[in-house]
């Protein structure tokens, strides 16, 4: 994938306290395992994954009837080809803003080399705060892309500083012979506070860059989500899947301020065939406010193959001072997330069955202190339950759900028990009145 960012100074999926209809339904419910297998061999591909919270808006041709996006909220549209849609988002002059689309194009439909699109965030004047662009490049088959446009609050910056009403550009690119399906999109919006004062704005020109040798301890089955919101969580490990041709699998990993992450991604071998299969295997890197950070292809032919990320810097704040896209995505702490994709193309020569899929994550470094936000710092850290999801396995819908669930068990044990003191009480009070 090819990506381009805006150039002026300029993740995780928010943490949501809702849901709670969905953790009525886990309460007692027995749910499927973290890591078991969703798709059995032959049957269809499992769709995309989407945030069931999701609430469905229709992108405006103009800015002037652009609909609003709530801070936290998920939302769904789609996108036609060659189309362009704007949306509306209501900044105060304090907080740092990102809003994110992750497109998803029918599975099988035909792209290009460079078809893709582009997310920008508009002041009132029309001035770029901010933008992404991605777009496939050498791996030409159909799978999720996901960017950010941001507006970044910077005392040293005249443009995109005041409160006021800001427009989020969506605008697809295609090839006239790409297929002219809609596009899928779900669109988050995401706050970032500022700092009690400032840190620093230079990045240390000396970083290791080095590969850590790989984790030990040999490989734990742990099959990836269909999606960002369901993506399965990983802790530093060797970690074993299933991928069919044509299939994307996500991951998370919890990455602290500080900390590096070395992902490497593995094809098993197969006695299927050894034809050759070129860029047959993506694995892309997003951060925790689903900017794209980085991409990388590997080749196939039936023996073991092995594709790496380069080597990121240590999570660091000032990381966004740099024009590099790579750099700038590793500006905030939380989950990053990983996914694979293996070319459809594999089928023919290997067939339909799924291929093993291997990951092995590093993650070094001491976690250090954050940068000293003025407010809660929300999905940009990493907590406790965060390390104890990445530790079982849980998918981000199935932490949503179990931390759902545990507040309306708690509101339901209150309830129980207030009802059942009101009960006693009715009954004394009954029992005295009959005495008397």
């Amino acid at each position: 994938m090819r990506t381009q960012a805006g150039m002026g100074r300029i993740g995780r999926i928010g943490r949501r306290t809702g849901a709670l209809i969905a953790a009525a339904a886990a309460v007692g419910a027995v749910t499927a395992l973290p890591g078991q297998a969703r798709a059995a061999d032959g049957g269809a591909l499992p769709p995309y994954a989407f945030d069931g919270t999701a609430q469905r808006v229709k992108g405006a041709a103009s800015s002037s009837d652009a609909v609003p996006l709530k801070t936290g909220q998920t939302y769904r549209d789609t996108l036609k080809k060659d189309g362009k849609v704007y949306y509306r988002v209501d900044l105060d002059d304090k907080l740092n803003s990102y809003v994110s689309v992750v497109a998803v194009p029918k599975p099988g439909g035909k792209v290009e080399y460079g078809d893709g699109f582009k997310v920008s965030m508009q002041d009132g004047s029309g001035t770029d705060c901010g933008y992404q662009q991605v777009s496939f490049s050498s791996a030409e088959y159909a799978r999720p892309l996901a960017a950010y446009a941001r507006r970044i609050v910077d005392p040293d910056s005249s443009s995109c500083q005041k409160a006021g009403a800001f427009y989020v550009l969506v605008e697809r690119t295609s090839k006239p012979t790409s297929a002219s399906d809609d596009w899928e999109l779900e669109i988050r919006r995401l706050s970032e506070p500022g700092l009690k004062k400032a840190g620093p704005t230079e990045l240390p020109e000396a970083w290791s860059s080095a590969t850590p040798p790989p984790p030990t301890g040999g490989p734990q089955k742990r099959q990836g989500g269909a999606g960002f919101h369901d993506a399965v969580s990983l802790t530093q490990g060797e970690w074993r899947s299933d991928i069919r041709p044509g299939q994307t699998l996500f991951f998370r990993v919890p990455v602290d301020w500080g900390q590096q992450l070395f992902a490497t991604a593995e094809l098993g071998s197969s006695a299927a065939a050894d034809e050759y299969v070129g860029n047959a295997l993506v694995l892309s890197l997003d951060n925790p406010a689903l900017g794209h950070v980085d991409e990388n292809t590997g080749s196939y032919d039936g023996k073991p193959a092995t594709l790496a990320l380069d080597a990121q810097r240590p999570v660091a704040h000032e990381n966004r001072t740099s024009y590099n896209d790579a750099t700038s995505g590793m500006r905030f702490a939380g989950w990053y997330y990983l996914s694979a994709t293996l070319s459809p193309a594999i089928a023919a020569e290997y067939g339909d069955k799924p291929v093993p899929l291997t990951l092995r994550v590093n993650v070094t470094g001491t976690a250090k202190p954050g940068p000293g936000y003025e407010g809660d710092p929300g999905p940009f850290a990493v907590t406790a339950d965060d390390k104890a999801a990445a530790a079982n396995g849980a998918s981000g819908a199935q932490a949503v759900e179990e931390n759902g669930a545990m507040q309306l068990v708690a509101v339901a044990g209150i309830g129980t028990g207030s009802v059942l003191l009101l009960g006693l009480g009715a009954g004394t009070l009954v029992a005295r009145r009959r005495a008397a």
